[in-house]
């Protein structure tokens, strides 16, 4: 990768672990639900009128809609609201790799290596040391939110991985389409019309901010020049850089929010980092042993992009030097 493509790839995991923080702001004038509405709302409007018909069939993007938007997004939100930080939100989110790994050997029939069995369960193991430091002193069931959200990203990435969408951005605007509603409907019934009403009529410039940074910066631009980067360098040089997200989520959280990171948070981010590096590694170890059929612009992604999602959105795939699993 040339150096100005390597300081791009930094710039976008710096976003998207920024993002975390963003989050926590916005989540102090919006109801959990709501704002997530807004997000794929906004991301999504006027998008949507300008990327024309949709390239896959309905079923995958209403399947990675509610999988991504509901699921992923609508229960991260929530641990967050609950009270996950959001430096440990952005960490704890990496074991989606592990989740995607099981559900791909589940219903994909992509048997894991030897070495993805090891940095899984380095992964897990940073899980459970993540765990036991938020048990002292935070709430589990924040936790366990942020752990469901991770699963549904790996839903997502497989039913991405299925669908094989031509064209990436097509697929993703397409995608934030389909929460809307039921995250609004969800957000009338469980956080009440009162709640959302009150949070519209206080919106202010910092409200606002949050919506728009989660939605253009992070979601669209982080996304697109993220599959900008894949359509221009294999994945296995691309998709690595996905590991820095929890690294600038955990520092800006403790530079902007004053988030403190003990040493066993320290001890879980080495592991969890680690185990997701190994799988990715032992993935494309695999990927590069099993040849390819036909044209180069056919090619269907492999084991390797399956493990290394782009770290802001949805999975996509396109050639062998595009092709990846994705927020």
């Amino acid at each position: 990768m040339r150096p100005a493509h390597i300081c791009l790839a930094v710039l976008i995991t710096a976003i998207l672990g920024v993002n975390f923080v963003v989050i926590e702001i916005g989540l102090d004038h919006f109801p959990p639900l709501l704002f997530t509405a807004l997000r794929f709302l906004v991301a999504a409007v006027p998008a949507v009128f300008l990327v024309g018909r949709p390239t896959v069939a309905w079923r995958w993007i209403v399947g990675v809609g509610f999988a991504l938007g509901v699921g992923k997004f609508g229960l991260l939100f929530i641990g967050m609201d609950q009270g996950m930080p959001p430096g440990l939100s952005s960490l704890v989110l990496q074991i989606q790799a592990v989740f995607t790994i099981v559900f791909a050997a589940s219903f994909l029939a992509e048997r894991p290596g030897r070495g993805r069995i090891i940095g899984m369960a380095v992964a897990l193991a940073g899980i459970a040391v993540a765990a036991v430091d938020e048990g002292a002193s935070g709430s589990m069931a924040a936790f366990a939110l942020v752990i469901a959200a991770a699963a549904c990203w790996g839903v997502s990435n497989v039913l991405t991985r299925k669908a094989s969408p031509p064209e990436a951005f097509n697929f993703m605007v397409w995608v934030s389409v389909v929460p809307v509603l039921p995250l609004l409907m969800l957000s009338l019934v469980f956080e009440g019309p009162s709640e959302g009403a009150a949070a519209l009529r206080a919106l202010d410039w910092t409200g606002a901010g949050t919506v728009l940074f989660v939605a253009w910066i992070s979601t669209v631009l982080g996304f697109g020049a993220w599959n900008w980067l894949l359509r221009r360098h294999p994945a296995s040089a691309v998709a690595p850089f996905s590991l820095l997200v929890p690294v600038f989520g955990m520092s800006s959280a403790a530079l902007l929010l004053d988030e403190a990171i003990s040493p066993l948070r320290w001890c879980a981010a080495v592991l969890l980092v680690g185990g997701v590096a190994l799988t990715s590694l032992s993935g494309r170890s695999a990927a590069r042993a099993v040849p390819t059929a036909g044209p180069p612009d056919t090619h269907v992604p492999g084991p390797a992009a399956l493990a290394a999602p782009p770290p802001g959105g949805t999975s996509a795939s396109r050639t062998p030097s595009s092709t990846t699993s994705a927020e």
